[in-house]
């Protein structure tokens, strides 16, 4: 797709939320329904304008949660991924053990991190790598044994080690499926880091919004989560963004240039 063309889709997103925020707004003062249970957008940005620094400070907090969550979640899940395509042990204790993890409720696990790891920000990490790392092993296990076996048998032909055929051949294949599951595991760390704040701790957007929950401040609660879908959305463009210059040869990317 060229740049012309993202443009114009973005310019579409934005005329689509506008409208949606007009809608809402409009429909706020025709029903007037009580703040408690619907404020008025205008009301929720005028939250966040009169206390700049507040959400700031706790927006930072959360996304640094989240990017160190994410960022041990990709590291670890390459790691398992290779160690899954390298041994047949090895891929049936890691998936049976991300399955087991991966089905319990981590609002249930979060208190036992607590426990474990204190009320700072390891506890919020540790439960953003939980929530996390399933989709990078997942998808990069994937990329990894979707090779040509054309590839394969020319790498064996020219007696290449197994370090070799797993970087020169394997992980650039696997690059388009890491980057997916990036995408997908960067929204889930995000919400690890609110789910740890929400247990425990006296900082991050989660905080934010469970002590407005307590207060029964509506308006605040939209707030936290405006400025959560903010995080959520600049986070999600940025691997996009990373992934066209990366990855420009991929038929993905050919395809939206001829779009």
């Amino acid at each position: 797709m060229s740049a012309r063309g993202r443009g114009s889709d973005a310019l579409g997103t934005l005329v689509v939320l506008a409208a949606l925020l007009v809608a809402w707004e409009i429909a706020v003062a025709l029903f007037a329904p009580p703040p408690i249970l619907l404020p008025a957008p205008s009301a929720i940005l005028a939250e966040l304008a009169a206390e700049p620094s507040y959400f700031g400070r706790h927006a930072l907090f959360t996304l640094g949660t989240t990017l160190a969550g994410f960022a041990l979640s990709v590291v670890l899940g390459v790691a398992l991924a290779v160690a899954t395509v390298a041994s047949r042990l090895a891929d049936r204790l890691v998936t049976t053990l991300l399955v087991v993890t991966n089905s319990l409720p981590k609002v249930a696990l979060a208190p036992l991190f607590v426990i474990w790891l204190g009320t700072g920000a390891a506890p919020k990490i540790a439960i953003a790598v939980m929530l996390a790392i399933v989709s990078i092993v997942v998808d990069v296990a994937h990329g990894l044994r979707s090779v040509d076996p054309d590839a394969l048998a020319l790498a064996r032909v020219h007696r290449a080690s197994p370090w070799a055929v797993l970087w020169k051949v394997r992980f650039p294949n696997a690059l388009p499926a890491l980057f997916v599951g990036m995408k997908v595991a960067v929204s889930f760390a995000l919400v690890g880091a609110i789910v740890g704040e929400f247990v425990a701790g006296s900082m991050g957007l989660g905080h934010v919004i469970l002590v407005a929950q307590g207060q029964f401040d509506t308006v605040r609660v939209f707030a936290g989560l405006v400025v959560l879908g903010v995080l959520g959305t600049v986070l999600f463009g940025l691997l996009e963004l990373a992934e066209r210059l990366v990855l420009p040869w991929h038929v993905s990317r050919r395809s939206e240039r001829k779009a």
